[in-house]
């Protein structure tokens, strides 16, 4: 493995995937700095700090700070992943989205190109939303965070948002086809790694000021790395269902008879569950922030994060969350159809309908472990920051989807390696 990365700089096509994603990360720090005209920069910010444990504060990691500085790609690129999720909900209700996917490649161009009208409506959507959510919001002060009212403001915010959330879906594609990863995950996973360097010398100005030990401090750091660690080996696990293909005569030959796996990853659903539920959990606190109602107050005080009745929602969310998304994007009618048309089954299991129900019946333990895993993951960085007072967030969703873009990135960097040696020994056996 470690003469496999030595020879990283040795592949040009390679070189030039992981230039250009360089690159286009730096496109998209530079636009986020970019501020839309017309907002009070300084009134925002102060808002931004009494909002960090509401949606708007969920957000504005997502989006690397864009939020928080107002800047063109404020709605960062979850208008597009919103898209694709309403997209995969309704290819598992329609018939017609479900046939078009199945068509291959123009399929899911076609599939694509409807996402991208999603995001675009969406994205103006929101951007109206927030335009005339900004118009009623004053800072500490009484300061508006609006410099100028009205209609003109309000359209030119959202279609400045609405371009830039299309300019970063356009990155995140040039990303994917040019760049090396899943351009959309990537442009997420900059948004949080760009913040962190910036949490990591707050706490080391914590640690310098006496304001914290530096024992604090290592076991922090310590809790950290099992985390990751524990992160990475449940991402990597996965249930392996035998599948056999019987022998066949064609001819005067035999062929067939191997052995193969359906690979079933224990956390099937992803980090969509808790993003979801963060969503829903942090909308009263978002809301009460903006307009002043009584009892929407209340409730955002009952279900602050790290509270009791906020950590069993939450984990309800996540459980139900994970159930209905693994059964959206996992189909075990189709596996066992497919298996049948190419003469697999499962040892010990009848073809059909029985593969259904076997594989349904592995998957709904494996989604419950996930969901276990997601849970607890998700839960830990609010005890850390309620019992022991942890001056800055990690773990939880950011960190899932960090070492998930992560190890994705990795797998597709060993794939380029391995086809290049691949590619060496053809051009070694062709000379010979």
């Amino acid at each position: 493995m470690r003469e496999d990365y030595s020879n990283i700089f040795n592949v040009p096509e390679l070189n030039r995937r992981l230039f250009f994603t360089l690159l286009m990360f730096v496109v998209f720090r530079i636009a986020a700095h970019v501020p839309t005209p017309g907002v009070n920069p300084h009134v925002l910010a102060a808002i931004f700090e009494q909002a960090r444990g509401t949606a708007l504060g969920l957000f504005n990691l997502f989006s690397g700070g864009a939020i928080k500085n107002f800047s063109i790609i404020s709605l960062g690129i979850m208008p597009y992943i919103s898209a694709a999720i309403i997209m995969e909900l309704l290819t598992a209700v329609s018939p017609e989205l479900a046939a078009m996917k199945k068509e291959g490649e123009a399929g899911r161009r076609k599939i694509t190109e409807y996402t991208r009208y999603g995001t675009v409506a969406i994205s103006f959507l929101q951007g109206i939303g927030i335009a005339v959510g900004l118009q009623s919001m004053h800072g500490p002060g009484g300061a508006s965070v609006v410099i100028w009212h009205g209609l003109p403001f309000i359209l030119f915010t959202a279609m400045t948002m609405m371009a830039g959330s299309v300019f970063l879906m356009f990155v995140g594609e040039q990303i994917t086809e040019r760049g090396i990863g899943n351009g959309i995950s990537l442009i997420i996973f900059a948004g949080i790694v760009a913040r962190l360097p910036a949490a990591l010398g707050n706490m080391f100005r914590l640690v310098s000021a006496g304001e914290m030990s530096v024992l604090s401090l290592l076991v922090i750091f310590a809790v950290a790395v099992g985390v990751v660690a524990f992160v990475v080996f449940v991402e990597l696990a996965q249930r392996r269902i035998p599948v056999q293909y019987p022998r066949r005569m064609v001819g005067r030959r035999l062929y067939g008879g191997q052995t193969s796996y359906i690979p079933l990853k224990i956390n099937v659903s992803g980090v969509i569950p808790p993003i979801f539920a963060s969503s829903i959990l942090l909308f009263p606190a978002t809301i009460s922030k903006i307009i002043n109602v009584p009892w929407l107050k209340s409730v955002s005080d009952y279900i602050m994060p790290g509270g009791l009745i906020y950590s069993i929602v939450y984990i309800s969310l996540i459980f139900f969350f994970a159930y209905f998304y693994t059964a959206i994007v996992f189909n075990p009618k189709d596996i066992a159809d497919n298996l049948k048309k190419n003469n697999g089954f499962v040892p010990g299991i009848r073809p059909g309908k029985y593969t259904a129900q076997y594989l349904d019946w592995v998957l709904d333990r494996l989604t419950f472990g996930g969901a276990i895993y997601l849970s607890f993951v998700c839960v830990l960085p609010w005890i850390l920051i309620r019992k022991f007072n942890v001056p800055f967030y990690f773990g939880g969703t950011a960190l899932l989807i960090v070492v998930q873009v992560a190890l994705d990135t990795i797998m597709q960097i060993q794939a380029h390696l391995y086809m290049r040696n691949y590619e060496g020994f053809l051009k070694n056996r062709r000379s010979r």
